[in-house]
């Protein structure tokens, strides 16, 4: 859930805004995500005011730890990613509005405003009707948005943070609680959380409340001061608040008018004893009683009649909220770009699914868990240990796909079996190169013979008349150690480069994700396995040489590729996403032999360009305009790329079981590239694990947001056994293959 948190007392201080942090971390370490707007100083007591006629002007406040005071205030945002709040110097309900309507698009829609925690209940009329808190979730529901103003009702000044985590545990599970159970007619809750150790326990009921209405009897809410003995407005409200009924005014007699200074004083002893004096069933009663208060409301003031005096049984404290569930996830993705867009794809489709914290223990160990994780993360044993109950979001072993070398075996052996493929013309001349040492090479060729015998012929031939050839190291990504050359010596040279540069660049063999194998029914790395034999995986050196694809088809007169994200599932089927890329280099092609040093016009890895990147990624079919044949030729590539996607992926199921092995309880998300030449043929360059989303920025996120709800429709909710059967309604995951093979 999306959720938009706002509040009366400003930024985390431990004197006047001191549960606003922990409420926050809880929320995120429930899985939801968060953004927050808060008054840039505190604005208690102003209801839903805007400051009419004012110009309000963000500050960015960048939160420290829990419980001090240490978080930084900015005048401009930040760039790295990182947590981030907007400060405005308005009222909270302006904190509303701008949240809403002027931040936040890139994380999907806002599902909820939570305005609090307040630092004093918001409990009776009195308190009720000037509440900026209140305020603020009362701005949400009139924009239409479920809104709950929370409160935290303190009896001393003690601020354990054991107290405040309790206030705010309970809190999460009473927000999660209205939003899947909102009753028709209300538009708000306000909600009071006594704050008492053990809040979070059994013992405390949460109830439904009406407002209950009191008044001021005591005389004024102002007192008369000096010139001289003015305060603070934020000192004056501490002191109102630590002194709670016993500041109150005193009355003078005034003969005519006399000039006056006026302090905000209001007597709160006319509060306590209204609370005192009424019957059970209040908000006041029931925080009185040290209970949670729930108060349906109108957004006109007026407590919400329907529900009053019933009980809310939430789940026992003494397990996790999410017993009761039939399906959990783990969502241990770290990527900020990432993570939100998967939890907004599930809370989207599966909002009875609970979102776990941690990978253990499973809450029950009968009902469903969805693992979406970093593939280091993932409990491989678990998932083979549970092939009908836990769902993970990568295949173990998938090397015939994602390793250069490997893939090059895998379409090699498939179109020697069967000609006919459209594999046979997808794919440049592939030869691939294991060596040790640059003097090797020698060696390497004797088993690459089309390289051979291409680099030999290119002898006499001018450089524009040449065979030309692109090298790429079968383990590396992000375009790291790609070469083009056309002769021996040149070959010999980047070998003699690469092995220069051996002490610090290792070749880390895991860089893809894909370590893992299993022996004997237990899972094991890969270099657990090598080292076990004797071998040492850092020595081992594998390459492809392919040749290179000329003339490219250019846009504006620079080389793309495509970027098509593909969903396998199972054992086994495969879907292409429509919504494909096209990545652009950041530099006007030229002609290999014009320019083989410099790769900026010839590699379309966004990860190598900096810069301005404007325009650098494009939607694949805003490309109508600029090609030749438009809309047509677009669907003629996008025909091939899935034939190739479907034969690429049946060529590894069925004939490299051994470096592919597809589980029935396993999804995965790869990113496959593709480059179109200039007569629109379609040629397969590389297949990505894990690949970066990230490349389609803030401007695009709506590709990547469609992919993910792609994702839990065609590969979660089959496995959960809910939604819709395949081929309901229309989607953007198009299947390419359906083979059930199983587990290896």
């Amino acid at each position: 859930m999306h959720i938009l948190v706002v509040n009366d007392d400003g930024p985390p201080s431990q004197q006047s805004s001191p549960y606003i942090h922990s409420f926050i971390h809880t929320l995120q370490s429930h899985g939801h995500t968060v953004s927050v707007v808060l008054p840039h100083i505190q604005r208690s007591w102003i209801g839903k005011a805007h400051l009419a006629g004012r110009r309000l002007t963000p500050t960015y406040f960048r939160p420290g730890t829990l419980h001090t005071d240490d978080g930084t205030t900015h005048t401009r945002p930040r760039t790295d990613g990182g947590e981030e709040w907007v400060l405005i110097d308005g009222t909270p309900a302006s904190c509303t509005q701008i949240g809403l309507n002027h931040y936040f698009h890139d994380r999907g829609k806002i599902d909820m405003v939570v305005s609090g925690p307040n630092y004093g209940r918001n409990s009776t009329s009195l308190f009720s009707l000037s509440s900026g808190t209140i305020g603020g979730a009362m701005e949400g529901a009139v924009c239409g948005v479920k809104s709950v103003a929370l409160s935290y009702a303190f009896f001393d000044r003690n601020h354990d943070p054991a107290v405040i985590k309790g206030a705010s545990e309970v809190s999460v599970r009473v927000v999660q609680y209205l939003f899947e159970n909102w009753a028709e007619g209300v538009d708000l809750y306000s909600v009071n959380v006594p704050l008492l150790l053990g809040v979070d326990g059994d013992g405390t009921k949460v109830l439904y409340t009406n407002i209950l209405q009191n008044y001021w009897t005591m005389g004024s809410s102002f007192e008369e001061v000096e010139a001289n003995d003015e305060l603070d407005p934020d000192e004056r409200e501490m002191q109102i608040r630590e002194g709670g009924e016993g500041v109150g005014g005193s009355d003078q007699k005034v003969v005519g008018l006399k000039h006056k200074t006026f302090q905000w004083a209001p007597k709160f002893a006319d509060v306590y004893r209204s609370v005192e004096e009424a019957p059970p069933g209040n908000d006041g009663w029931a925080v009185k009683e040290g209970h949670v208060s729930v108060t349906p409301l109108k957004a006109n003031f007026m407590h919400f009649d329907g529900l009053i005096g019933g009980e809310i049984k939430l789940e026992s404290s003494s397990a996790p909220v999410e017993q009761a569930a039939p399906y959990y996830a783990l969502v241990d993705y770290t990527d900020p770009y990432v993570r939100p867009r998967i939890l907004a794809a599930l809370h989207k489709h599966l909002p009875a699914l609970r979102i776990l914290t941690t990978p253990t223990p499973q809450p029950n160990p009968t009902a469903k868990i969805l693992h979406w994780s970093s593939y280091e993360s993932i409990p491989f044993e678990d998932i083979l240990a549970h092939p009908d109950s836990a769902l993970c979001s990568s295949y173990i072993i998938r090397k015939a796909l994602i390793r250069k070398h490997y893939l090059s075996h895998t379409l090699t052996s498939w179109t020697t079996k069967h000609p006919a493929s459209i594999l046979a013309g997808a794919t440049s001349t592939t030869c691939e190169l294991e060596l040790d040492y640059a003097e090797y090479l020698d060696e390497a060729l004797a088993e690459a013979y089309e390289l051979r015998d291409s680099l030999a012929a290119n002898d006499n031939q001018p450089p524009s008349q040449r065979q030309w050839w692109i090298l790429k190291p079968g383990m590396s990504d992000r375009g790291q150690g790609i070469r083009l050359f056309s002769t021996l010596p040149e070959l010999e040279a980047i070998f003699e480069e690469f092995e220069g540069d051996d002490d610090t660049d290792d070749e880390d063999e895991d860089n893809d994700n894909d370590a893992w194998g299993v022996e004997n029914g237990k899972v094991v790395t890969s270099d657990a396995a090598a080292n076990a034999s004797g071998i040492v995986t850092s020595q081992l050196r594998h390459f492809v040489a392919q040749s290179y694809i000329h003339p490219p088809l250019l846009i504006a007169n620079t080389k793309f590729h495509i970027r098509t994200y593909v969903l396998a599932v199972g054992g086994l089927r495969v879907y292409v996403y429509r919504r494909m890329l096209a990545l652009f280099a950041g530099q006007p092609y030229v002609a290999p032999w014009e320019e083989s040093a410099d790769l900026s016009g010839h590699l379309t890895n966004t990860c190598l360009q900096s810069g301005d990147r404007d325009g650098s990624v494009r939607l694949f079919w805003d490309l109508a305009d600029d090609v030749a044949g438009g809309k047509e030729a677009l669907e003629g590539v996008w025909s091939k790329i899935q034939r190739i996607v479907g034969e690429t992926w049946e060529a590894a199921a069925r004939g490299q079981r051994v470096h592919f092995q597809t589980l029935p309880n396993a999804f995965e998300v790869f990113g496959v590239d593709f480059l179109v030449d200039a007569a629109m043929g379609v040629y397969l360059l590389e297949v990505n694990a894990y690949p970066d989303f990230r490349q389609t920025g803030e401007e695009l996120g709506g590709v990547i947001d469609g992919l993910f709800e792609g994702v839990v429709e065609r590969a979660v909710m089959p496995f959960l056994g809910v939604g819709k059967e395949e081929g309901e309604g229309e989607s953007e995951m198009v299947k390419v293959l359906d083979v059930e093979l199983g587990s290896w």
